[in-house]
């Protein structure tokens, strides 16, 4: 006799979206520019010109060989505020005062990244190198302000910028993040190094500028890579 069989089960759903695992995530947690914005915005040509008009002003030189300083201070202390800091004990208040003061409105409303945020259901922290003023101007023209529960800025970080491990461990500590249980979302991919070595999942938001993709292939901390990052958070969540 022929045992009929039951019709095959629907595959979970981890299957059919093999993203879907990350769905459940405890914490994301978001670097702010360039990352939750297209790079595409333009919108850091406008602080990286407020930060030469700032060195200009301070050393009384040029705009070209402000823009001298600056890089310099970019590659030795990973931002230029800490070299200024570090060299020259300038008030980093006035600094992301004045760097941060800039027009938001290139930056365009994304009602799928809102929604894509909305249906994760852990906590979202913006962890940026820049101002919570800044963070807050440009989520609130993304419309995803209310989606996130804290941003981390480098105030918070004791004015130490990523990469440096010391305030990847003082935000782990200060949200009671599990890193085994979280998610990293960046545009800088050396950045994603000390979340990897904490046990977080890092996604590297691919950038073609040099100091963006430094590190790739150096070593094995990028575990995925998106190019377009609410159409990725969108199939992860299953928006």
């Amino acid at each position: 006799m022929t045992v009929p069989t039951s019709p095959a089960a629907p595959a979970p759903d981890s299957a059919a979206n093999p993203l879907a695992a990350l769905r459940d995530r405890a914490v994301w947690i978001f670097d702010l520019d360039n990352t939750l914005y297209p790079a595409s915005c333009n919108l850091f040509a406008q602080v990286d010109r407020r930060i030469n008009e700032f060195i200009a002003a301070h050393f009384n030189i040029g705009m070209d060989e402000a823009r001298v300083r600056q890089k310099q201070f970019f590659r030795e202390y990973g931002t230029t505020l800490r070299g200024l800091m570090m060299e020259h004990d300038v008030d980093p208040v006035a600094y992301m005062d004045y760097v941060h003061d800039i027009d938001v409105t290139g930056v365009q409303p994304s009602a799928l990244l809102a929604d894509a945020l909305a249906q994760l259901p852990g906590r979202k922290i913006i962890y940026t190198n820049g101002s919570v003023r800044h963070a807050e101007n440009v989520a609130g023209r993304l419309g995803i302000l209310d989606r996130f529960d804290a941003v981390f800025d480098i105030a918070a970080g004791g004015f130490v910028p990523k990469p440096d491990p010391r305030p990847y461990a003082t935000l782990v500590q200060r949200y009671g993040v599990d890193p085994a249980d979280a998610c990293m979302v960046e545009d800088i991919a050396r950045n994603l190094a000390p979340a990897h070595a904490l046990g977080m999942t890092t996604v590297w938001v691919r950038g073609e500028k040099e100091y963006e993709k430094a590190g790739v292939g150096a070593g094995v901390h990028i575990d995925h890579t998106v190019d377009d990052l609410p159409s990725w958070l969108a199939a992860v969540a299953g928006v």
